[in-house]
């Protein structure tokens, strides 16, 4: 007997909680990382350094938790708002709507007379659903999720920024900056293949991507700290 179907495997599932989750550890890496490495640049003490770290840790981790929470709870609150006002002219207008959504299929590449049966069929089916996902680009894999993103991203910064503070406290003050610049970018390029994998995206690319803006980065940080060490 022939399959009627076959099992598919598809990454678009994780891009809520991937994306939150790669930014989170990036910017943990990078930030901790860089400020670490321009606070030693001015010559500052270990436990200086140390505690400088931890406070960019915790400070950091609540301020991505906050951040994306609000931004992707905007984004949330755009989508109800669209919804809200197509269910609106679905009640008002219900044949314009299956017109509307035709226009979209008939574009897609359907016959005008296929495009109005599966047009009306689907909304037949789940009118809201349909016009959803298919004129306003909503869909239950890709919908916000601010407490997601929020807990994903403080997450992520502070295992992120732990990398660089556990460095700075094995290095303990023996060529920090080299110890702390060259781990970090390791850490980065660790990262950018883990993120690749976890999305199916290019391993070389990723790593090479991530890597190339936190040594920036750090590059930027250290010398802006070594002009103020020279300045004090």
């Amino acid at each position: 007997m022939a399959r009627t179907h076959h099992d598919e495997w598809h990454r678009s599932d994780r891009i809520g909680w991937l994306r939150a989750a790669v930014l989170g550890a990036n910017d943990g890496i990078v930030s901790t990382a860089s400020l670490v490495v321009g606070v030693a640049a001015a010559s500052a003490a270990p436990a200086s350094i140390l505690l400088t770290g931890v406070a960019g840790l915790v400070a950091g981790a609540m301020s991505m938790a906050a951040g994306e929470y609000v931004s992707v709870h905007s984004q949330a609150d755009t989508e109800r708002a669209d919804l809200s006002r197509e269910r609106g002219e679905l009640a008002k207008d219900p044949a314009a709507e299956q017109r509307e959504l035709a226009a979209i299929y008939v574009g897609r590449g359907l016959e005008p007379d296929l495009a109005q049966q599966v047009a009306g069929q689907l909304m037949a089916h789940d009118a809201i659903g349909a016009h959803a996902r298919d004129e306003l680009g909503i869909s239950t894999t890709l919908s916000a999720r601010p407490v997601q993103a929020a807990l994903a991203s403080a997450a992520s910064f502070a295992v992120g920024a732990a990398l660089p503070l556990v460095v700075v406290w094995l290095a303990a003050g023996h060529n920090l900056i080299v110890w702390v610049s060259a781990m970090s970018l390791f850490f980065l390029a660790l990262l950018g293949v883990v993120a690749a994998r976890a999305g199916g995206a290019n391993v070389l690319a990723s790593s090479a991507r991530v890597t190339f803006w936190g040594a920036l980065a750090m590059a930027i940080t250290a010398g802006v700290g070594s002009l103020f060490g020279a300045v004090v």
